[in-house]
């Protein structure tokens, strides 16, 4: 069994809420220059070129990539043969709370803009906090801890449908498509798509919201095929790119800088679809302790 200070896991998360604002991931910084390599209308062009001069002065400058610092989700992953010690924490806490106070330290060290409020009253928690936490264990003996931070330009823009198990691929795309016509410029494009097909109506959604801020390089279905997953973003991404919405929706080539499906078997009376949209600034941290 190992121990591991709940302190640590404090300071873990008031570290990456910071990095995640200040510092955009490298592989979306390469699609975004990858992109302006090959766009063709100076419009979109001069978009994309004042968007990554802005991640370098954010980078060098260490202040927000964007104004709008989000809502925090955290995704903790705790090994089976981890044991949390409380004892000499500076805040005698249980997990979810330290990940809480994680957050609201990293929002006033990071002097980040606090936007979570009541969804009745509107009164401003001023921390930035409560952040959404997802907690799963999983076998071994360290802890994972992955952020994503949504800003509501984006946020607001995604979409859950339950589709009957009659219609199929070619439904879905139509609905996939016609989510991102309709959002048009609101996300902040060029923009980072999540899809999540199967389980119940919340799966679905919580699956998008991992598939948006997948690694190109990852494996994008649990159960399904591989292959034919890999087939669908592509096609589905090509379709996207072809509404020519592009770079702050002035048109262009690219509307979509990446596309990502998450599939889980579902009921056979069901085909739960949900679609999570990220804005340019695919906010995204993680780290292993």
């Amino acid at each position: 069994m190992r121990q591991i200070d709940i302190d640590v896991i404090i300071q873990a998360v008031n570290k990456l809420c910071i990095e995640a604002n200040y510092f955009l991931s490298p592989r979306v910084l390469k699609l975004l220059k990858k992109t302006y390599k090959t766009e063709k209308e100076d419009l979109a062009k001069g978009v994309l070129s004042r968007i990554i001069e802005n991640c370098k002065i954010a980078s060098k400058l260490k202040i927000p990539l964007c104004q709008d610092t989000g809502m925090v989700l955290v995704f903790i992953r705790v090994g089976t043969k981890v044991k949390i010690r409380y004892k000499n924490a500076d805040v005698n806490t249980d997990l979810e709370s330290a990940i809480q106070e994680g957050v609201r330290r990293g929002y006033k060290e990071g002097f980040l803009r606090k936007s979570v409020v009541d969804p009745l009253t509107r009164k401003n928690t001023q921390d930035n906090t409560p952040a959404v936490i997802y907690t799963v264990i999983v076998p071994g003996d360290k802890i994972k801890i992955s952020i994503s931070i949504k800003g509501f330009g984006c946020e607001n823009m995604g979409a859950v449908k339950m589709f009957s198990p009659a219609e199929g691929k070619e439904e879905i795309k139509k609905f996939v498509v016609e989510t991102v016509k309709k959002a048009g410029a609101n996300p902040c494009p060029p923009i980072m798509v999540g899809i999540g097909i199967g389980g119940t109506m919340d799966k679905a959604v919580l699956m998008a919201k991992e598939a948006v801020v997948l690694e190109a390089k990852s494996k994008s279905s649990v159960w399904g095929r591989i292959g034919e997953t890999n087939k669908l973003e592509r096609e589905w991404l090509e379709e996207i790119n072809k509404l020519g919405i592009g770079p702050a929706g002035l048109g262009g080539r690219v509307t979509a800088l990446g596309l990502h499906i998450k599939t889980h078997p579902t009921h056979i009376a069901g085909l739960p679809v949900a679609i999570s949209i990220s804005c340019w600034a695919n906010r995204y941290r993680e780290i292993e302790i």
